[in-house]
């Protein structure tokens, strides 16, 4: 939806607000505000039902919520403090008292669509799961598909490379990449179709199950791809092994720990933690449906319940506490200038999960990164989101898709025999 007031365009879905044609730069949570008010413009909003809204899952003070006020009176200024956009209703809420108008019938607005209407895509892909033992003898499962040079994909927050492989959604963005690479996928140590039962979930030790994967698989030279704590693993590489990583691509990551010093989750995690023990193997999805809206607030009902079940069967609580507890401890900011590779960084603007600015933070510490910020909520955005075809051009554009010639070898050849 886009909307019209005073000079101001709201354009929702690409999250974006325009004075007089030009753009006009709001934090991401100052636009949800903006968002909320417009959409209920006219209507008294209580400060209780604003804060639940824009902070659905955190504790946080009220003054956070005046903050995003004040600074949005600021850029609607025009000589008027704001005032006559925004209207401060005492000891109760805020109401929008400018006159609103939709740019285009919802009927033509962008929307999210759902895999079903998506654009038809051939599906002769088909991926071969292998397994191969790491020094410290646990096994780890790793999936390869595709053709064309070498894509290493690190381990996410949690993976389970034979379960994505069903998920329409899933499946749908790892095609775009399987079209122009050979793609290598890899199960998360105590957790999918790994060895659940592990002593050792160091950071070091991720990064050493990529080197031995890497290894095991023969490959020489190729691209590595990492989201969430995977840009730390693939950039923590790509410092270490400079002659072997052909470009770095990164997504939602971060390089000082999860979550941040200063995030709002710092004073929560103990307490997201015992979440996690309490209720994550429950039948009952509601203690995971927290981390399913952190990272897909937009989420349609079909992807809710593909996320609840891919985190019930893809790790224990238990593990998953472990997992989970090494990732404050993560810092590779003193890696990051080694790191010699052509690098692109790209981040959701609206992630409430990882915000941008650790994305931003990591594209200025690794000598020439480009950063890009995509107009979406989502901490992966997705096909059929209006962000998945920004997305989808900056890749092509940094690896060169339009401009290849002719693929290499798979890697599967290259892959010694599995254990």
């Amino acid at each position: 939806m886009v909307f019209l007031f005073g000079p101001y365009r709201l354009d929702v879905h690409e999250r974006r607000l325009f004075r007089d044609g030009e753009s006009v730069a709001l934090r991401s949570k100052a636009f949800d505000t903006l968002t909320l008010l417009v959409e209920n413009h006219g209507k008294l909003l209580r400060k209780s039902d604003l804060m639940q809204r824009l902070w659905p899952n955190s504790i946080v003070e009220e003054n956070n919520l005046d903050h995003n006020i004040s600074a949005l009176r600021k850029v609607l200024a025009d000589g008027t403090n704001g005032s006559a956009y925004i209207e401060t209703v005492p000891r109760q809420g805020y109401r929008f008292i400018a006159e609103v108008k939709p740019a285009t019938p919802p009927s033509e607005a962008p929307a999210f669509h759902t895999v079903e209407e998506l654009e038809p895509e051939d599906d002769n892909f088909d991926q071969e799961i292998r397994f191969f033992t790491a020094s410290d003898g646990v096994r780890i499962a790793y999936a390869i598909a595709g053709s064309g040079p070498a894509l290493v994909r690190a381990v996410d927050w949690i993976n389970h490379i034979e379960f994505e492989w069903k998920n329409p959604f899933v499946r749908r963005w790892l095609k775009h990449m399987m079209k122009h690479h050979t793609v290598l996928r890899y199960d998360q140590r105590g957790s999918g179709l790994s060895d659940w039962n592990v002593q050792d979930f160091s950071f070091e030790r991720t990064v050493r199950d990529l080197e031995e994967l890497v290894d095991h698989c023969g490959l020489d030279r190729f691209t590595c791809f990492g989201s969430c704590q995977g840009g730390a693993i693939t950039a923590a590489y790509a410092a270490r092994h400079p002659e072997r990583v052909t470009s770095l691509l990164l997504m939602g990551s971060f390089a000082r720990g999860w979550p941040a010093p200063d995030s709002v989750f710092a004073n929560e995690f103990e307490a997201m933690l015992s979440l996690i023990k309490v209720g994550w193997g429950r039948d009952n999805p509601a203690f995971r449906q927290l981390w399913t809206t952190l990272f897909m607030p937009d989420a349609t009902l079909a992807e809710m319940n593909w996320m609840n079940e891919l985190q019930r069967i893809t790790i224990s609580p238990e593990n998953a506490v472990r997992m989970m507890s090494e990732f404050p401890r993560i810092n590779v900011l003193d890696l990051l200038p080694d790191i010699s590779c052509p690098t692109l960084v790209m981040h959701s603007g609206g992630d409430a999960t990882v915000p941008a600015q650790e994305g931003r933070l990591i594209a200025s510490r690794i000598p020439g990164a480009r950063f890009v910020e995509l107009p979406s909520r989502r901490h992966n955005v997705r096909p059929g989101e209006p962000a998945f075809s920004d997305f989808l051009r900056e890749m092509s554009q940094f690896l060169g898709w339009e401009s290849r010639e002719s693929p290499i070898a798979t890697m599967a050849a290259k892959a010694r025999p599995g254990t």
